[in-house]
């Protein structure tokens, strides 16, 4: 089966779960076999991890206008495909107002290039991030009518409208994959936009996988969804590498409780820092450690000075690849007390990783795990007790640790992805019967 794949990001340039998910999902389509892969980000690098796949960046597209079509194969990603395209490409003001002046058919349209004629795209979620979701669209499409392929799958709402331009192109159906909603996102304040954005997806697809029953939920409640339409597909987790699963020496004596994810709302971060405060009242002989980055960061720095707490409580910054999983070989305990999370990868790494876990209750997680401590995310105190039970009872944790790990290590990728295979072959199915009957 021949399926073209949309993204937004892929290891080892990620912000978070969603470039983790896409990368562990196509490693798991690669293993169970018969698949021929290319997935498609906005910018490629040239350093990604793609063992057993082809990856290509929309910026490495040349916009051409009326040349002839070249295929490119499924074995190797060619460095151009040039297209009958109903783009008009231009690269100054002065030759965007000579082109605006003249006639054109229906529905073309203008979009500025580089001088090799390709459209810039910077991969980010940065202010341009509405402009390049709009331009990976129109780069899609031209990727979806020069290549041979039976399914489109969509990575989450910036890859959405390249979905739908793809389908509509080719006349291929359409899988949308929700790794989160605006609803997890936003605490309540909707971006009508991009709520839209998403709506459209799953208006327009033909299946969408939901990475857990409570994302499911959601869609079927806050989108309107029909739910035969929704699938869930648990997430998983890469088992440690040789190297990784080596001793790292912590170089103090203290315990280290640490939280690894976004420091924003839907991670819930001011509780991780107030049920620390909780626990250094009760003893001093551990450090508090926030890894991660977010519009809350100088809030939570704030916090803990307030509350007294920052000679024991460090922040990290963003982490990435190995420095990640060396926090976490060096933590006693790690904690994701989120306030709505789709599914979390995170916990499962640290559980891999010899680590016990505390998760809230409203995460998606919390459906597939029984050796991980649950508590409600505003619940400060349960929290805390938790924390400290795991600290100071060293046949808890090992409980914890010990069932936990061989928990998490059957969680695949491959198990995902056999289930990601049963909703494409159901689709299709769906499709040629439709398509028969017509």
């Amino acid at each position: 089966m021949r399926v073209l794949m949309f993204g937004w990001e892929f290891p080892p340039h990620i912000s978070g779960g969603l470039g983790t998910a896409c990368c562990g999902l196509t490693r798991g389509l690669t293993e169970v076999g018969g698949v021929s892969l290319l997935f498609v980000v906005p910018r490629a690098w040239g350093d990604e991890e793609t063992a057993g796949i082809s990856l290509m960046g929309a910026n490495q597209i040349p916009v051409v206008y009326t040349r002839s079509v070249e295929k490119e194969t499924w074995e190797t990603v060619t460095e151009q495909i040039r297209v009958n395209s109903p783009l008009l490409p231009y690269q100054s003001p002065e030759e965007f107002w000579a082109l605006k002046s003249r006639s054109y058919p229906k529905g073309t349209r203008f979009v500025e290039v580089t001088e090799a004629g390709t459209i810039p795209f910077t991969g980010s979620y940065g202010p341009t991030l509405f402009e390049e979701i709009r331009r990976y669209a129109l780069v899609a499409g031209q990727i979806a009518i020069s290549n041979d392929f039976e399914v489109i799958h969509a990575h989450d709402w910036m890859a959405y409208p390249a979905g739908i331009e793809a389908s509509r192109r080719s006349g291929k159906p359409l899988v949308i994959h929700v790794h989160a909603t605006e609803f997890d996102r936003s605490g309540g304040n909707i971006n009508s936009i991009v709520y839209n954005i998403e709506r459209e997806g799953m208006e327009a697809a033909g299946r969408i996988i939901a990475v857990s029953n409570l994302t499911r939920h959601t869609i079927i409640e806050k989108y309107r969804i029909p739910p035969r339409k929704v699938v869930t597909v648990y997430n998983a987790a890469e088992p440690l590498t040789e190297e990784e699963k080596k001793g790292i020496k912590k170089g103090i004596t203290e315990k280290i409780v640490t939280f690894m994810g976004r420091i924003t709302y839907q991670k819930g971060p001011e509780y991780f820092v107030e049920a620390a405060a909780l626990v250094l009242s009760r003893m001093e002989n551990v450090r508090f450690v926030m890894a991660g980055s977010g519009d809350m960061m100088e809030a939570m720095i704030g916090h803990a000075a307030r509350l007294g707490i920052t000679g024991h409580f460090h922040f990290t910054g963003f982490l990435r690849g190995d420095d990640a999983y060396r926090m976490l070989r060096m933590s006693d305990v790690f904690v994701m007390p989120s306030v709505s999370e789709p599914f979390g990868i995170v916990p499962l790494e640290a559980m891999l990783a010899n680590v016990p876990v505390i998760i809230s209750r409203q995460s998606g997680v919390a459906e597939v795990l029984r050796y991980a401590i649950k508590t409600d995310f505003w619940d400060t105190y349960a929290l805390a007790d938790a924390i400290y039970g795991l600290l100071n009872y060293p046949v808890l944790a090992h409980l914890f640790t010990e069932r936990g790990k061989v928990e998490a290590g059957n969680l695949k990728w491959k198990n995902a992805a056999e289930e990601v295979l049963k909703v494409y072959r159901s689709l299709l199915e769906e499709t040629f019967t439709k398509t028969d009957r017509t």
